[in-house]
């Protein structure tokens, strides 16, 4: 079993990939030092499972990857099933919720599509790994759910029209665990999320969004057949 005291090595990227594409779309991709300076000053947030975190220009995932990772970390950490520092056991089951969980609450939408293409790579090459390093026996329907998932939650789009490159308004799903085993899905259009045209307002809260459509309780490891 992998010494937790190692953390689990991410893979970095370049800053840039060209001059073309800086001119054209300002592309720098932000560094991991300021990446975790960042995330460091919401370290409890990010750092919690259901955490719900957005990042309108992800590019290949810099942000996204530093925060699954410190989600999974979290997920692993509740799964502990003895007080052992030295030898830790761990529950697969309570893991994989968890680390389910964790993926199901990151969101990102990026314009270009090879770095969309990359982001979720990234963010599913992190998943596995980590999985794997603590539990022999994997389940792949853990593994196609969290594809399914980063399917869902990472846009080809741009954040400013609010529109996917089919010019489509973009879609988000809420996912929403509602026992151990079951999670409830809910789909939003993004501009609902940030605007206020057409949401039901509240005095308290400013406005609550309308979701679009309801889907009925399933199994997280069925999701992918919803």
């Amino acid at each position: 079993m992998t010494d937790t005291t190692q953390p689990l090595q991410k893979t970095t990227t370049k800053q840039t990939k060209s001059k073309k594409r800086i001119a054209e779309h300002g592309e720098v991709f932000t560094a991991e030092r300021e990446v975790n300076a960042m995330l460091d000053l919401v370290k409890f947030q990010s750092e919690q499972i259901a955490s719900t975190f957005l990042e309108p220009a992800c590019g290949n995932g810099n942000f996204l990857v530093e925060i699954l990772s410190r989600k999974l970390t979290t997920a692993l950490a509740k799964s502990q099933i003895n007080k052992s520092q030295k030898s830790p056991k761990y529950a697969q089951f309570y893991y994989e919720k968890n680390a389910i969980h964790a993926i199901s609450s990151i969101y990102g939408i990026e314009l270009l599509a090879d770095n969309c293409a990359e982001c979720r790579s990234r963010l599913l090459d992190l998943f596995q790994a980590h999985y794997q390093s603590y539990f022999k026996q994997i389940n792949p329907l853990v593994i196609k759910t969290a594809q399914f998932l980063l399917s869902k939650n990472i846009v080809n789009g741009n954040a400013l029209t609010l529109k996917d490159l089919n010019d489509k308004p973009i879609l988000f799903s809420e996912w929403k665990f509602i026992s151990d085993t079951l999670i409830q899905r809910r789909d939003y259009i993004y501009e609902n999320l940030v605007e206020k045209t057409d949401n039901q307002l509240s005095d308290n809260q400013g406005f609550i969004p309308k979701n679009i459509q309801d889907y009925p309780p399933i199994h997280y490891l069925k999701l992918s057949e919803q």
